[in-house]
């Protein structure tokens, strides 16, 4: 049923695309590069046909942990309610973690790897976050949701986040206080020391707000997409394996084992001579003046 959902959402999001692009072409605002667009698209389709074995697995390692679930809770309509907002904290848990574990990053980063927000962009997912993700929702079946319940709230969730990405759409008032919205996103994929690893929320972006991770997007700075750092190339198997690579590369220096483990379970960024520098570092570089707030 989860797989469903989003084959049947495919071809609205590509037909938004579409819409997307005709508007940014007729207000000439250079939303799109067709070849960033191409890595974007091949991208979504690894991940939609890396997902249907890798949901198959995730679906059999739930309904073995539901026959030792705690509660019966079933499908009731307010187990829904209460599902969507465990769902998306789940998912916020897993998304910082994936901005604060090098190795997890190397996984992820590839959704960040774009120097351009659009709904293209949305489609940028990941190939190798697939084969671990769901273990961070294990805990749902073991509660008592079914299965099938878990795996469609994650659809519907993902499904959400499609349209965020954009900068067609401006602040929304009221309801940036309880959803994610592309405003709130926008700060997300942004480059600059304000913004970095701020707003990991998916639906609702309270918990940005209750965790201290919530960011404003300010009129007066505007964002920077990207990664910092060197950017991976069009290729999209350079685009899913660069940071593995990238870390191998620092794992194999000749460092004691103690430095290896730093370097795949520290955040992106950690070094032991301070040659590049994590968000926290970088941010309180800018707070005692050492670092421009513009590097």
């Amino acid at each position: 049923m989860s797989d469903t959902i989003i084959t049947y959402a495919i071809p609205f999001f590509l037909l938004l695309i579409l819409a997307e692009v005709i508007y940014s072409n007729l207000h000439d605002l250079d939303l799109y590069h067709g070849k960033d667009t191409f890595a974007s698209l091949v991208m979504g389709l690894g991940s939609v046909l890396i997902s249907i074995g890798v949901k198959f697995i995730a679906f059999a390692g739930f309904s073995f942990l539901y026959q030792f679930a705690l509660f019966d809770i079933g499908y009731q309509w307010w187990a829904w309610l209460i599902l969507i907002f465990a769902d998306d904290f789940t998912f916020y848990v897993h998304h910082r973690a994936s901005h604060s574990v090098r190795l997890l990053w190397a996984a992820h980063v590839n959704h960040h790897s774009s120097k351009r927000m659009n709904l293209g962009t949305a489609l940028r997912q990941s190939w190798t976050e697939l084969f671990y993700k769901y273990v961070w929702w294990i805990w749902l079946p073991l509660l008592g949701f079914p299965p099938i319940m878990v795996l469609t709230m994650i659809s519907i969730n993902l499904i959400y986040q499609f349209w965020i990405h954009t900068e067609t759409i401006g602040k929304l008032g009221p309801i940036e206080w309880l959803f994610n919205t592309p405003s709130h996103h926008r700060v997300h994929h942004a480059t600059n020391i304000k913004y970095l690893d701020r707003n990991h929320a998916g639906m609702f972006i309270i918990w940005d707000r209750l965790f201290g991770t919530f960011v404003e997007e300010d009129e007066n700075e505007q964002p920077d997409y990207g990664i910092r750092g060197p950017h991976p190339t069009y290729n999209p198997f350079h685009i899913a394996t660069h940071a593995f690579i990238d870390l191998w590369r620092d794992i194999r220096q000749p460092n004691p084992l103690w430095v290896k483990l730093r370097y795949i379970f520290m955040p992106p960024g950690w070094s032991p001579d301070g040659s590049t520098l994590t968000t926290n570092q970088l941010r309180e570089g800018v707070n005692k003046g050492l670092i421009s707030a513009d590097a």
